[in-house]
Order: structure tokens, then C-alpha cells, then sequence
């Protein structure tokens, strides 16, 4: 792994890059494409996993530019000059480096976009009309996917967008916490008070799955646990894969307003159902009642808010919740 920044091990996420977004010279052209939020905000938060599909399987760099092209409903990678077609060469590497991946415990992977290998979506295929179509998907980032359908995955591109970021780093984390308590002899009280914590999170994304959960937790002694658990985690992911949309977020923060009808006074209730109003009219970003809630809970000793993660999703060093 790629060591950055100052966190201690063992609360370090793992995550997996296209070795280029880090600044490592491996493109076809031997240039880079560095994003600084991954590198310079994220980064001293998480170990980096840094792959080049193209370059580990033995491509080079500098190499001939390549691009996906549609024959007989199978997409093959084929360079653009010559036209050697080298589809099996990075099927066979992706297929051994994806395995390899799932003993590094991952947590998330940042894709690099509209690369023929790494491409999550929209990657150009081109057929025999000569016009492409954005319609493909790149063959490393077809076989991560498949192996990994509940890890959070996103392309470095779509991150530039403030909802989607945060949609992104929230499932990072949450799948982390998810990850931690499957990972030993859990039990299934260790399971309820999981699935308790995350009630407001998943009721942000979907509240219907949230519900849909809740009979599987609680019938989860009488189940086999290898069920329960594939189960839970598909719920979960599939879950917080939903964007939380500015509705939502105002419905839980009018939830959690419930929770201080008795302990707040009339000036605190108006100044905290004011703070969720201008949230719901677009006038202040998501921190802005979230952390007046915080303030709230802390001073009045609200101890099922407390243990709630949708008030402290992910650090609060990447400030994400100051842009939705």
C-alpha cells in the first residue's frame, strides 16, 4: 500500500486508485493526472492501494494509445494505430490482480474515467460506423465490479460534484464499519446495535430498505449467518448507493427535531427548526443544522443521538457536509 499522511494504522482505510490520479507518471503518454482533493484531502486519511491495469500487465509506458471497439457483442481493448487487439492479455491480468485485491480488505476504489481500462462508465466503444458510443465500460473496472459488487467504486470525475462526493466518502466509511463488524465472531446483538446506530443514515438514502432490514435483524438468530450477513450487507450498501437528496435530509432533521419537543426551550426549538428551514430552502449547507444538532445533543445528554453515525458520517477534516 501507498503510505500518506500521519493517521495511525489501524484506523486507516484502504482504498484502491488509478495510479495516475496520485501523480504517478504511467500514462500511455507517460503523463499524469493528479487530483489533489485524493491526494492532498483525502489522503492523510486513508492508505492508498495504487494500481495501473495497463502498465502492470506489461503494456509500458510510454504505450500506444488503446480504445475499446464493439465485435460480435464482446468489447475488445485494441490499440489505436496498429490494431493488436490485447483484450485476453488484460483479461488475464485483471482476473489474478482483482483476486489479489480482495486479501488487501479494500474499502472503497477511485476509478480513472473514460479509461478503456478503467473507465466505470460512458467509456467511448467504437463499432464499424466509426462514430463512438458512450456506452462502455473499462475491462479492469468491468472485472472489479463483478468481484466486488457491494464495494463503493467512483470515477475521479464524477467526486468534482459536491453530492456525489459525499455520497461516495459516506459509503467508504460506512462499508469500513460494516467490514469491522463482520469481521470476527459477531453476534448478533453486536448486529442490532449496528443496524440502530445507522437508522438515521440509511432513512437519509432509503427508508424503505431501511425498513425492509430491520425484520432480517431481528429474526437473525433463527437464520444461517453467512446468510445473514450477504443479506445485511447488500441491504446496507444498496442501502446509502441512494443518493440522500436535500428532501430526505430535511425529513430526518425534522425526525431528530422530535427528540428535543421536551428538552429545549421555545427560543432553542425556533432557532434549530430555523436552521432545518433555510437547509430545506437551499439558504445554508447540511453542517449548518447538523452542527446545531451536535451542539444540542451534547448539551442535553441525548443519548440515543449520540450514537447515531448520520451526525458524523466521516471525518470532518474533508468538510464535505459545507457543500450539500
Amino acid at each position: 500500500m501507498a503510505k500518506q499522511g500521519t493517521a495511525a494504522a489501524e484506523d486507516r482505510i484502504g482504498i484502491g486508485i488509478s495510479s495516475c490520479l496520485l501523480g504517478e507518471e504511467v500514462r500511455f503518454d507517460g503523463g499524469h493526472k493528479r487530483d489533489r482533493f485524493l491526494t492532498d484531502t483525502l489522503g492523510p486519511l486513508v492508505e492508498w492501494v495504487p494500481v495501473c491495469p495497463e502498465v502492470e500487465a506489461g503494456f509500458g509506458t510510454p504505450r500506444e494509445a488503446m480504445r475499446l471497439v464493439g465485435e460480435d457483442g464482446r468489447l475488445r481493448l485494441v490499440t489505436v494505430r496498429t490494431a493488436v487487439d490485447l483484450t485476453d492479455r488484460l483479461d488475464r491480468y485483471a482476473a489474478r490482480r482483482v483476486g489479489e485485491l480482495a486479501h488487501e480488505g479494500l474499502s472503497g476504489y477511485v476509478l480513472k474515467k473514460d479509461s478503456p481500462s478503467c473507465g466505470m462508465e460512458r467509456v467511448k466503444v467504437y463499432g464499424t460506423a466509426g462514430v463512438p458510443a458512450r456506452s462502455g465500460r473499462g475491462l479492469f473496472a468491468a472485472a472489479l465490479l463483478d468481484r466486488f459488487p457491494f464495494l463503493p467504486v467512483e470515477e475521479e470525475g464524477r467526486l468534482s460534484d459536491p453530492v456525489l462526493r459525499d455520497n461516495f466518502i459516506e459509503r467508504v466509511f460506512a462499508y469500513r464499519r460494516l467490514q469491522r463488524l463482520f469481521a470476527g465472531r459477531w453476534t448478533v446483538g453486536q448486529l442490532v446495535r449496528f443496524h440502530t446506530a445507522h437508522k438515521l443514515t440509511l432513512m437519509a438514502h432509503a427508508e424503505k430498505t431501511y425498513r425492509s432490514l430491520g425484520p432480517l435483524v431481528s429474526r437473525a438468530k433463527a437464520l444461517p449467518r453467512a446468510s445473514v450477513k450477504d443479506q445485511y450487507t447488500e441491504g446496507f450498501m444498496t442501502a446509502l448507493a441512494a443518493i440522500a437528496t436535500r428532501r430526505r435530509h430535511t425529513n430526518v432533521l425534522q425526525h431528530v427535531a422530535g427528540y428535543f419537543k421536551t428538552t429545549l426551550d421555545s427560543a432553542d426549538r425556533r432557532e434549530l427548526h430555523g436552521a432545518i428551514d433555510d437547509y430545506r430552502r437551499g439558504l445554508v449547507p447540511l453542517v449548518v443544522p447538523i452542527t446545531l444538532i451536535r451542539h444540542y445533543v451534547r448539551r442535553h445528554d441525548v443519548a440515543y443521538l449520540e450514537g447515531q453515525t448520520y451526525l458524523e458520517p466521516h471525518p470532518k477534516e474533508l468538510m464535505l457536509r459545507n457543500h450539500v
